[in-house]
């Protein structure tokens, strides 16, 4: 049986690296129970190279043949944990820190308590992550970001993007009238992946949309730092407006080309279309989707 899974481990990933972290074992103990498979069905399952992993003709048959079998298995198992008074688990997500300031952060402490023996492992990352090659159970991205292949649950409104700048700033430097006057102003920049291009400001305006080189003395990888340097008056920021409204209602930031700014479609989070999802990961799903009537809290840093 486990050498059978070790199989369908490797076939589906193409990998043994990648099967051998799946499965939590070493590569080298990995590759020696396939090789005990194949010693024992007679017939070779993997053609191996430096750098692929390709199933032969046997191995192609067995794959199909057992892997719906598996799959079947997998899902009564999962069956058994309503049977659980409480549904139990460890749900690993990919999310950005402004996510989770706005969407996780003002529900956590009340799931967790009506759950307590769900665990949440939460990693930020600004990247397109690949849920399946990275083992998460969930990722959150914007509706129009999510491909059609996955199941998309709304969390939160659609939002905005705008400018701000804080008072010190503006007192230092006259507010720009337009996009295009971003460019005589130190603007605090986002990266969102290390090979990545600098974030380009999105705008529109009278069905014209167009994006802006915005440049400045600070590039992060994290939108909650580019904001605190707005507070800092360092510069101007392009932030979430629901992020950013604790700070423009207290005075700290001034908000500027709103007749520019385009929404966007809300925050989802998305998963792989699985047949059954564990009662755990569904709990949390229901905890989180939108509410049409329910307003976004934003809790102050700490």
């Amino acid at each position: 049986m486990k050498d059978l899974q070790a199989f369908l481990a490797v076939a589906q990933q193409q990998s043994f690296t990648k099967a051998a972290a799946i499965l939590r074992v070493t590569p080298s103990a990995l590759s020696h129970t396939i090789r005990a498979l194949e010693e024992r069905l007679g017939v070779r399952l993997l053609t191996r190279t430096t750098r692929n992993v390709s199933l032969t003709e046997a191995g192609v048959r067995l794959s199909e043949s057992i892997s719906p079998l598996f799959e079947q298995i997998n899902a009564e198992l999962d069956a058994l944990g309503e049977l659980r008074d409480k549904p139990k688990g460890t749900i690993r997500l990919t999310c950005t820190d402004d996510q989770i300031q706005l969407h996780l952060r003002p529900m956590l402490a009340n799931f967790l308590r009506d759950y307590p023996e769900i665990q949440l492992e939460l990693y930020v990352d600004y990247g397109f992550t690949n849920l399946v090659e990275e083992r998460f159970d969930a990722g959150i991205r914007l509706g129009e970001s999510i491909s059609k292949d996955m199941i998309a649950v709304r969390i939160g409104p659609d939002w905005r993007l705008v400018v701000v700048g804080s008072p010190d700033y503006f007192a230092r430097h006259s507010a720009p009238s337009t996009p295009d006057e971003l460019t005589e102003h130190a603007c605090i920049n986002i990266r969102h992946r290390v090979a990545g291009s600098i974030y380009a400001w999105e705008f529109e305006k009278d069905q014209r949309s167009f994006t802006v080189k915005a440049e400045g003395p600070l590039v992060f990888n994290s939108i909650m730092h580019v904001l605190n340097a707005a507070v800092d008056g360092i510069g101007l920021a392009y932030v979430p407006e629901p992020l950013v409204a604790p700070y423009l209602a207290d005075g700290q930031l001034k908000m500027i080309l709103t007749d520019w700014s385009p929404y966007f479609q809300g925050y989802h989070l998305y998963y792989p279309n699985r047949r059954q999802a564990s009662p755990a990961f569904m709990a949390f799903v229901n905890a989180i989707r939108y509410k049409e009537n329910k307003q976004i809290t934003v809790l102050p840093e700490l």
